[in-house]
């Protein structure tokens, strides 16, 4: 399970609500690729089978089976300051990060 910070979940009940689209759900996930060789990604979507579902912060969220496997224990942030970098994963898995904060390995 992933958790959500209180501005993480603002931002994204915020977004959800121009959606048009209630039935879909924070997915948060990983994929291969960035300079690390796995790179976080977050979208809008409907579940599927085999979907991990669960509440943070009021927030529904998706993960499959092998995001949860690499983000278990994680969190998300939001920073929309000055030199805010907008959604921010912290992933206590991660052996090593690139600058961008974006891939892991």
């Amino acid at each position: 399970m992933i958790t959500l910070t209180p501005r993480a979940a603002q931002q994204v009940r915020s977004m959800q609500a121009g959606l048009g689209d209630p039935q879909k759900r924070l997915r948060v996930f990983i994929e291969n690729g960035g300079c690390s060789g796995f790179q976080y990604g977050m979208s809008f979507d409907l579940p599927k089978e085999g979907d991990q579902r669960f509440t943070t912060e009021g927030v529904e969220v998706l993960m499959d089976e092998t995001s949860l496997v690499y983000l278990s224990g994680s969190s998300v942030d939001f920073d929309d300051g000055l030199q805010g970098k907008g959604f921010e994963i912290r992933n206590p898995n991660a052996q090593s990060t690139c600058g961008c904060g974006k891939s892991f390995s």
